[in-house]
């Protein structure tokens, strides 16, 4: 386990605003407590003083085969919450995502991205593979049913609110857009959606070595 001496953030200062894909947002204090850097120690995103523990949940990938986000051994872990048919956050986050990972070099290979949806009546395994694949090879879609999703954000303050109803039919569905930088079980590192791609890289390397 990395070593647990942290400067980082206080949790209940002045903490940095939710921010909600689609056009709505959520309810005051919903998502937990504020995030406030106090001594960051050169860390780009917010590094946890008390991580967040990842709950063995299991969801389903896209190959319909069971998948564990806090068993998964990959070395370092980066999670977003999102949905396919998002129109504007979801890929503005996943292209900063990908973008960060050309700047890994040599340790890519250690790092999976885990994108868990907070649509799955629309998005199946098929819809999840082919949104993925266009930000780059082998990143991991989970589904699920909604409750378990929620339960599975719910120690990572993660928050989903129910779909908005749409002119056209469809509907948006709001939720946090803060992507987890996540070792073993514990989730070190939260970035929010101001973060740079050479940032989100800076610490992606930071956590691979700590």
């Amino acid at each position: 386990m990395a070593d647990r001496r942290r400067l980082a953030l206080t949790a209940g200062l002045l903490g940095v605003v939710l921010l909600v894909a689609g056009c709505g947002s959520s309810p005051e204090g919903s998502a937990g407590p504020g995030i406030q850097t106090v001594d960051n120690d050169g860390w780009k995103g917010a590094h946890l003083d008390s991580p967040y523990v990842v709950p063995d949940i299991a969801l389903t990938d896209t190959e319909g085969e069971e998948f564990s986000l806090a068993a998964s051994p990959a070395p370092l872990k980066i999670v977003f919450y999102g949905y396919t048919k998002c129109p504007d956050i979801c890929q503005i986050m996943m292209s900063t995502i990908a973008s960060a990972l050309t700047r890994v070099g040599g340790d890519r290979d250690k790092v999976e991205v885990v994108f868990v949806t907070t649509d799955p009546a629309r998005d199946t395994g098929p819809v999840l593979r082919e949104y993925l694949d266009r930000f780059g090879s082998g990143y991991v879609g989970l589904t699920g049913d909604l409750d378990t999703i929620m339960k599975l954000g719910d120690p990572m303050k993660v928050f989903i609110a129910d779909g908005k109803k749409l002119p056209s039919g469809g509907y948006e569905v709001d939720h946090s857009t803060y992507v987890f930088g996540v070792t073993g079980d514990d989730v070190n590192v939260i970035w929010t959606q101001g973060t740079s791609p050479a940032d989100m890289a800076a610490d992606m390397i930071k956590l691979l070595k700590s």
